[in-house]
């Protein structure tokens, strides 16, 4: 499988795609969750070496960064600055005691790099998510992510080819 890294083509891929998409979340739902896990997180592992997240960045241009006060304050100490400053410089509060950054791309992406990766927020680290277990009880999240993120669009066409996922038979066989 060619890997397409391109983000006008995954994002166009997408849009083409979305029907078909929608019966591959059908057809995974139908699957043993524990073997989707596996097949997802052993294609991630081998995705993720080969797809350089540095030369993309489009999660950090493109997706709302929850916060947490431990995250606040553990980069605040970073930046030197206090934590109210911190929080009124980067940090918008939302109902309840949700705490999101305050600007779509990232203040802390640079030439599609994380100016304070070892600090970078849990939403960060997880992103894809693509590793963490019950992969088919996140899925309408990882699809929503699709045309975003070249290893979210890699994995699930891999897995698609892997899985011999044919979107007319599924069509054919719910008939």
């Amino acid at each position: 499988m060619e890997i397409i890294t391109d983000l006008k083509i995954i994002q166009l891929h997408a849009i083409e795609k979305e029907n078909v998409n929608d019966q591959f979340i059908s057809f995974l739902k139908g699957q043993p969750a524990d073997e989707i896990d596996h097949q997802v997180h052993g294609l991630s592992a081998g995705m993720t070496l080969q797809i350089d997240c540095t030369q993309c960045g489009n999660c950090c241009r493109s997706l709302m960064i929850q916060v947490n006060e431990q995250e606040i304050t553990q980069l605040s100490v970073r930046l030197n600055m206090s934590e109210e400053t911190f929080t009124d410089q980067y940090v918008e509060k939302g109902m309840g005691a949700q705490m999101i950054m305050n600007t779509i791309p990232c203040h802390f992406l640079e030439d599609n790099k994380c100016l304070v990766y070892e600090d970078r927020f849990s939403g960060c680290r997880e992103f894809p998510a693509l590793h963490l277990p019950q992969v088919t009880s996140r899925l309408f999240t990882i699809f929503m992510h699709y045309g975003r993120c070249p290893i979210i669009y890699n994995v699930m066409e891999a897995l698609k080819e892997r899985l011999n996922f044919n979107s007319a038979e599924v069509v054919l066989s719910d008939h």
